[in-house]
């Protein structure tokens, strides 16, 4: 039934197509020159009638008018009939059309029937809800995952500061003693993870995990769940989905696990399901989260995948970026063009300041480089760039808002 429904509706829109295009061949036939003339000596000669009536003119200098306007009517008339035995008759304008109409479904056929896909059948929503299953089930675990990833990508890079690789080892083999020790694998956890080494951070965190127990935050399983996805390439594993949904029945609103499993829902096919779970969270997130980045790129295609045609994304809610306050920006409008740029210099050096000793979100990285970019310090912004690099790596959300700001300062 759907074939015939489309091979005709194809041929009623071709049929359309032709018509329309025979009328207006139809309408496209010019008159012969003389046919022309005949219409204006007609309209003369209804003006001499005119202006007899309106005594513009006598009866004298109208019938002078009609005789001469007649002479020319008299020479039009035969200058068409012999035009008009001249002429070939050329095709009908049906007949183009029809020949027209039999060319675009000829080569339109043809074509459809060497690239498409003649045979296939519709895809009912039972078709598709069975191949997203068969997708969530034929997942690789999450040790397959990590191999597969392994053989990938390059190895991850060796610390530059060679006091820190021995740090590093060392505490390697600290814990490798002392399994039980909560703080320790924590700091573990951070430093693989800060190396790229994102399966030996996973297994760090989840030994954090077992060993906080009932006390294990959504925050801990959210950051076990995400160095776990990390670990095997981007994928969520179904252990990883298991975690996800740890957090989330620990905490619904955490962030990190909502956009994650909004990550696993489009891997396996259902756009829709990812949908309900990223458009609440973009339209609730501050400005300055780590996923605001990933959702804004990936949202406007998942609400039309989900059928979510008339979606507009607003504008993210939350606080803002810390900055200036109003007296600040007051006497700022009466200094100086130097004192204002010292001024806009003094602030970014404490944003630079805060973040080195307190650290920050990815966010507030991305507003020093652009800062830095305006006031034309691209060495400083350079260096800012690779730091914060260095400490989302592997977090492509954040990743995604730096890159953007080095771009905005012409880094990139």
């Amino acid at each position: 039934m759907g074939d015939w429904v489309f091979w005709g509706g194809a041929a009623g829109l071709t049929l359309a197509v032709a018509g329309l295009m025979a009328a207006a061949l139809a309408r496209g036939r010019a008159a012969p020159a003389a046919a022309q003339d005949l219409g204006v000596y007609r309209d003369q000669l209804r003006e001499v009638e005119r202006d007899l009536a309106r005594g513009l003119i006598g009866e004298d200098e109208a019938a002078r008018l009609r005789t001469e306007i007649g002479r020319r009517v008299l020479a039009a008339d035969a200058a068409l009939r012999a035009e008009t035995a001249r002429a070939e008759p050329g095709p009908a304008p049906a007949l183009v059309a029809g020949l027209m109409a039999a060319l675009v479904l000829g080569v339109g056929g043809g074509v459809y029937l060497w690239r498409g896909a003649p045979g296939q059948g519709d895809l009912p929503m039972a078709f598709r809800l069975a191949e997203s299953d068969r997708m969530r089930a034929a997942r690789p675990t999450q040790a397959e995952a990590e191999a597969q990833a392994a053989a990938a990508l390059p190895p991850a890079p060796a610390p530059t500061d060679p006091r820190h690789a021995e740090l590093l080892e060392r505490l390697r083999q600290v814990m490798a003693g002392r399994p039980d020790d909560l703080q320790g694998q924590e700091l573990l956890a951070r430093n693989e993870a800060l190396v790229g080494n994102f399966a030996a951070a996973a297994r760090a965190q989840a030994m954090v995990v077992r060993l906080k127990g009932a006390a294990a935050t959504a925050d801990d399983l959210a950051m076990q769940a995400e160095l776990m996805i990390s670990a095997a390439g981007g994928l969520v594993s179904p252990e990883a989905e298991a975690v996800l949904s740890a957090a989330l029945e620990k905490d619904r609103t955490n962030g990190t696990a909502r956009y994650l499993s909004g990550l696993m829902f489009l891997q396996v096919g259902r756009p829709d399901l990812a949908f309900r779970f990223w458009a609440p969270l973009w339209e609730s997130s501050a400005p300055d989260a780590p996923w605001v980045a990933a959702l804004r790129a990936q949202l406007p295609d998942v609400a039309w995948l989900a059928g979510q045609h008339r979606y507009q994304m607003p504008e993210p809610g939350g606080r803002a970026m810390p900055g200036p306050d109003a007296a600040a920006m007051a006497a700022a409008e009466d200094m100086t063009p130097e004192a204002r740029q010292q001024m806009i210099r003094g602030m970014v050096d404490g944003l630079l300041e805060r973040l080195a000793t307190q650290g920050g979100t990815a966010a507030e990285w991305a507003r020093a480089i652009r800062a830095l970019g305006v006031l034309g310090e691209t060495d400083r912004a350079r260096a800012i760039l690779a730091e914060a690099e260095g400490r989302f790596a592997g977090r492509e959300a954040d990743l995604g808002l730096i890159a953007a700001a080095a771009a905005e300062a012409g880094l990139k």
